[in-house]
């Protein structure tokens, strides 16, 4: 995945730009990056490596060098951005969130047309130098960038700084992702979250529209083209990947999580009997707030039977070697006893991927004496690699668990009755959920409803992108 933000001010704009990316770490592990404009510097560029270590601990240098009231950040889990550009529209950075589906379509184009790139290692080419050609190949900023969103199979939000010390931001064409403006005393900024910029004094400014063009300055901000017709925002945003503070569409996501959880449990309730249920916990950290709202609705107390100890075991740092991964996925967990041993307990987790991790966890709860597990997803079965962004480590759907266990339950034909699989009130459904639940050792396992999840969200079914689980565009 990955993350944006940028500010332009009538002051400098480094430090606001430095703490504004880094309040986006949670969406990338690999590339972090900044540039910034001066008038007597011109344009600023530097790139980090943050797989290892935090975006701040490798950028805190960058603040005593790098000057400019107008600079860019990112935070990226693919290629190394922002980029320096040189162009026949001006000399700018850019940076990209989102995927290219037709990258080497795209890139043999214009390479067919003059065009060249330079190769990073393993000969690949970064996307943002695709779409920063595809920009270049008109006339004009706006031009070229809806060109790149017509042009691009996938999703691209765009931002750029340019040699004047403005900002153009542009939403991808479907806004499946947010992109926000906010506003200071001095200036504007423009983030993927929107709480990055509420911590720094910025208030909401507006909201870009699916495909909208904007340019920012000290000044204000100027709508270059506007939003299109069609809306397919990723409802992912709220189950699982956005930041708990953050508001998409005027939903805000921690709101969002517990009315899931509330909604769910009163559906569960109305065909499982869980009174013997001890306590429900949630999957840290985004599983949480999910099973908040189930307890608060089912009555069963809330309680964390076991707590990640992340303050030396962050995220980003994983060992190359499959068996130390997996040691330190399982330091990371920390047993609270009471809550454990002769238990039983419903977990809820955002979602059900692959499963590898969340077997682990309920190998672990068992380890230490849980009498019972009993799982819950707060979103349907995931049935489709999502095609559109690049959130999850999944690379094909058969890396689902649900899929996987399809094609072992029933072969490929199987495939024929995805959507009978996904509803558990068929006879398909309940196998599916049996056969998980006898893998991983689950006494027993239900998904949220598409129904619950976009009631929990609010926003009309036909404004959400819901293809991971039903395929449909």
């Amino acid at each position: 995945m990955g993350g944006f933000f940028g500010s332009v001010k009538k002051s400098s704009a480094v430090f606001d730009v430095f703490l504004g990316t880094d309040y986006h770490s949670h969406l990338g592990t690999k590339r972090g990056g900044m540039a910034a404009f001066d008038v007597a510097v011109g344009l600023q560029r530097e790139i980090h490596n943050i797989e290892n270590a935090p975006f701040r601990t490798k950028f805190e240098r960058v603040l005593s060098e790098m000057k400019g009231n107008a600079a860019i950040g990112c935070i990226s889990d693919t290629d190394p951005q922002p980029l320096l550009m040189v162009s026949r529209l001006g000399k700018y950075a850019i940076c990209t969130i989102g995927i290219i589906n037709n990258d080497t379509e795209v890139m043999n184009d214009l390479l067919a047309r003059g065009g060249y790139f330079d190769a990073m290692t393993g000969s690949k080419v970064n996307t943002n130098e695709i779409v920063a050609a595809l920009i270049n190949s008109k006339d004009s900023y706006v031009e070229g960038i809806r060109y790149a969103q017509d042009r691009i199979d996938g999703t691209a939000s765009i931002l750029l700084l340019t040699d004047r010390g403005t900002l153009i931001a542009a939403r991808d064409k479907f806004g499946r992702l947010p992109v926000l403006v906010g506003k200071c005393n001095d200036g504007y900024c423009v983030s993927f979250e929107s709480f990055a910029y509420k911590k720094l004094g910025y208030s909401d400014e507006c909201e870009l529209g699916p495909g909208e063009i904007v340019e920012i300055s000290q000044d204000g901000v100027k709508q270059l083209s506007p939003p299109r017709d069609k809306m397919r925002i990723c409802a992912f945003l709220w189950s699982y990947y956005g930041y708990p503070t953050s508001t998409y569409e005027g939903v805000n996501v921690e709101v969002m999580r517990c009315k899931n959880g509330e909604i769910f449990a009163k559906d569960d309730a109305e065909t499982r009997d869980l009174r013997d249920v001890d306590y429900v916990g949630g999957v840290p950290d985004s599983g949480t707030p999910h099973a908040i709202g189930y307890s608060n609705a089912s009555k069963i107390p809330f309680a964390r039977p076991y707590i990640k100890y992340t303050p030396t075991w962050s995220r980003s740092f994983m060992p190359v070697n499959q068996t130390e991964r997996n040691k330190v996925a399982k330091m990371k967990l920390i047993p609270v006893h009471e809550f454990i041993e002769g238990k039983n307990l419903l977990l809820v987790d955002d979602s059900i991927v692959r499963g590898t991790q969340l077997k682990e966890t309920v190998e672990f709860l068992y380890s230490h004496g849980a009498k019972a597990v009993h799982m819950r997803s707060a979103c349907p079965p995931i049935m489709y690699g999502c095609k559109y962004l690049n959130f999850s480590r999944s690379t094909g759907d058969m890396d689902l668990i649900t899929r996987r266990t399809i094609l072992e339950l029933e072969g490929e034909d199987g495939f024929n009755y995805i959507e009978e699989y996904s509803d558990s009130k068929t006879e398909r459904g309940k196998a599916l959920r049996k056969a998980i639940c006898d893998k991983f050792k689950f006494e027993s396992l239900e998904f949220q409803s598409l129904e619950g999840l976009i009631k929990a969200i609010g926003i009309e079914p036909c404004k959400l992108c819901t293809y991971c689980w039903t395929g449909k565009e």
